[in-house]
């Protein structure tokens, strides 16, 4: 059997800054790590089968609750939509089954 094939965090990053970044730091110091753990999560909320909305609404949330960024606006929930289906998109290259990230 072989490898898993990876995910390239990079990839899901330059997406996530680019059309997410609900917080605004994409021209601040700030680690490009701060969205990691809510990118890997679309992943692997994507890879279970989720819909795009059902992930849209998981982004929306977290922007909403933990990032303490209050109600969703049409145009927060059109970022979380692009990023959701950009990501799945970039998904679609992968065969089923688990994945790594480097």
């Amino acid at each position: 059997m072989s490898d898993p094939p990876y995910i390239e965090l990079d990839r899901l990053r330059e997406i996530g800054w680019t059309e997410w970044d609900p917080i605004g730091l994409v021209d601040s110091s700030c680690p490009r790590d701060e969205y990691d753990s809510y990118l890997l999560q679309v992943v692997s909320r994507l890879r279970q089968g989720q819909t795009i909305d059902e992930v849209t609404n998981y982004l929306e949330k977290m922007a909403a609750e933990y990032m303490g960024l209050g109600a969703s606006t049409s145009a927060s929930r059109a970022a979380s939509e692009r990023t959701a289906t950009l990501i799945d998109r970039y998904l679609s290259a992968f065969p089923a089954g688990p994945l790594k990230v480097r």
